[in-house]
């Protein structure tokens, strides 16, 4: 699964070399290291259709596997909101593009300045830009905002995220200043993402509810779209605002092109796919290799009205893994979380259930500048020799460790045999030792593991991993639960492993925060799912984000990838090089060529369109006969 508020979208880089000058400077974007793409008055994106008509229809089911929703919140922790809900209803001060991985726009923000000293940013407000009630957007709402989502009754997520965030200070009308704990030139673009909503939602007589106890109350938002049609729990439909204030906005341009877009549930994947081919919805992306070669054929896509296609992208690789709750006693010392990688034969698992369409995850941020090669070079150790007291003496002495690979010919390299030797070695140094029957400790303690699942999808992974497991003498439990009830247990850390997915991203770096450092780890809903608490990890971090440079940026994502990979906190899985999609033929157009950054649902919901609501110039039919351009 994976986390929510992991990231608003991609962050940007500052143009003319901001950060290396000492005056203050303004414009209509902001990047955090490099040039700006398009210039003050750019009409629209390039990979967009500028012509592409408003109209029709679009009925998709989420990425991720949640099986329901039980609210209209989507910043609080408990409980479940709509798919796509933020997306699709909440303007934000900025806002990326699908080409420029670390470039935003002035999207509810008509200019940025930044000040020289980089300890502060100030946004004026868009003079046109209006909630759906038809009250402007002003300075005040936007403070009012960032201070909900910043108070304890907000997930946690968004106090890590806004931690270096003073505060915000109204200074006109639609004139509003963040300052900074210190100068990090990525803060602009964390502020920038901030989701605005009107200071009137949740609003009873003169008293604010806790935003915690907003439940039901439809958010007052500035988005392209308003909550229309829904059946609690099953299905909702977002409704286009005919009167949303920045459809012709440069950075809206060509885009949100439906006029309603509907998100269905289904609680079991096989009744997913099935109701896919029966026409109950337009779109559906594949995760799982098996299913795209077997499930994904039939009369329908025989006969040509179901497209089934492998569109290519430029995103760095996914990370993905079972992670370690090392809340437990059991998974604290380094080498029984080693014995256990040591025991998934991944080659095996390619070779009869994926059908080879997979390479292993190495590292964090694989298929990336930031992914650590080798032993460290000069830059690395300039960050990681102040911390050698801190870390073990393999990240200086050791390549980076890698994933096992397991061979069929003991000639040609280590079996699975030989891996499992390897673990059981791992295993009696940290005192775990076969007994009566099962791996014990010296208390006498079994072994036992408990998979956790909200799909059943990875039932045919855990079961050849667990009888590898099982020959080491653990004891081994696979669960299937609800989504929600996962996301509970995760959220106060009852688990032993979980499957996790993080999209790969072009420019980590706040949010890493987030996810490994240790302010967050006890923190109840918090995405540091593994409760890492490391100094030498903080130190790193501490690096990342306050990088002034690109290549400051990559070096410290390489150390810190290392030392992550020493830690062996998870147990690596698999990314594939491009996205299955699958959609109903002559519903849908779209551009020529595909953008190079991409996730495939927010390509379709807003960059294609329906062919039927008018004709629309320079578009392609989006059929596999004319597949859009690789991208570069």
């Amino acid at each position: 699964m994976r986390r929510p508020l992991a990231r608003f979208w991609t962050h940007c880089c500052l143009a003319l070399g901001l950060g290396l000058m000492g005056n203050a400077w303004a414009a209509h974007a902001y990047a955090q290291f490099g040039d700006i793409r398009y210039p003050a008055g750019f009409t629209h994106f390039a990979y967009v259709n500028p012509a592409a008509p408003k109209g029709g229809e679009i009925s998709l089911v989420p990425p991720t596997r949640q099986s329901n929703f039980d609210k209209y919140n989507p910043f609080t922790l408990k409980g479940s909101a709509p798919p796509s809900m933020l997306g699709m209803m909440f303007d934000t001060l900025l806002v990326g593009n699908m080409d420029e991985p670390t470039t935003a726009y002035g999207l509810l923000a008509s200019d940025i300045q930044v000040a020289a000293d980089r300890m502060s940013v100030t946004f004026q407000i868009h003079p046109q830009a209006r909630f759906h009630n038809g009250d402007p957007v002003l300075a005040a709402d936007v403070r009012h905002s960032f201070e909900r989502l910043t108070s304890k009754q907000a997930a946690p997520q968004y106090r890590t995220y806004f931690g270096e965030v003073k505060g915000a200070t109204v200074l006109a009308e639609r004139s509003i200043r963040f300052d900074f704990v210190r100068p990090n030139s990525e803060l602009p673009l964390i502020v920038g993402s901030l989701p605005v909503f009107s200071q009137k939602w949740g609003l009873e007589g003169n008293t604010h509810k806790p935003l915690d106890q907003m439940v039901m109350d439809i958010p007052i938002a500035s988005g392209p779209y308003r909550i229309g049609r829904v059946q609690f729990g099953k299905d909702i439909t977002y409704e286009q605002d005919p009167a949303y204030w920045a459809r012709d906005l440069n950075v809206r341009k060509g885009q949100f092109n439906f006029d309603r877009i509907t998100y269905k549930i289904y609680k079991d994947p096989t009744a997913q796919l099935e109701a896919f081919k029966a026409g109950e919805f337009d779109y559906m992306q594949s995760f799982i290799a098996r299913e795209w070669a077997r499930a994904f054929t039939g009369r329908a896509f025989e006969r040509g009205d179901l497209i089934k296609a492998e569109l290519q992208h430029g995103n760095a690789g996914d990370f993905q893994g079972f992670l370690f709750n090392t809340r437990r006693d059991k998974f604290q010392d380094v080498r029984v979380r080693q014995a256990i990688a040591l025991a998934m034969d991944f080659e095996w698992l390619n070779r009869q259930l994926f059908y080879n369409a997979y390479s292993r995850v190495r590292g964090y941020f694989v298929a990336s500048d930031f992914e650590a090669k080798g032993r460290p070079g000069p830059d690395e150790l300039a960050l990681l020799t102040p911390l050698r007291a801190k870390l073990p003496a393999a990240v200086f002495d050791q390549e980076v460790p890698q994933p096992p690979q397991t061979a069929l010919d003991p000639a040609s390299g280590h079996t699975l045999r030989d891996h499992l030797r390897q673990a059981r070695d791992l295993l009696q140094a940290a005192g775990w030792t076969y007994r009566d029957g099962a791996l014990r400790n010296g208390k006498g303690q079994a072994f036992s593991i408990e998979f956790l699942d909200s799909s059943g999808s990875m039932g045919r992974v855990v079961t050849p991993f667990a009888k590898n497991l099982e020959k080491l003498g653990i004891q081994v439990q696979y669960k299937v639960i609800d989504f929600a009830l996962l996301q509970k247990r995760m959220d106060v850390f009852d688990f032993d492993i979980v499957s996790n997915r993080t999209v790969g991203s072009e420019a980590p770096g706040t949010e890493l925060l987030e996810r490994y450092g240790s302010r967050s780890a006890d923190v109840e809903g918090s995405g540091n799912v593994i409760g890492l608490k490391d100094p030498a990890v903080d130190a790193l971090l501490d690096k990342v984000v306050s990088a002034s440079s690109r290549p400051e940026l990559v070096t410290s994502l390489r150390a810190l990838d290392r030392v992550l990979r020493h830690g062996h906190f998870v147990v690596p899985h698999w990314y594939g090089a491009v996205h299955r999609v699958s959609w109903r033929a002559k519903a849908f157009a779209r551009p020529a060529d595909l953008p190079r950054f991409y996730q495939p649902e927010k390509l379709v919901t807003t960059v294609w369109w329906s062919p039927t609501a008018t004709s629309a110039p320079g578009s392609t039919p989006a059929t596999a006969a004319q597949p859009a351009k690789k991208a570069p």
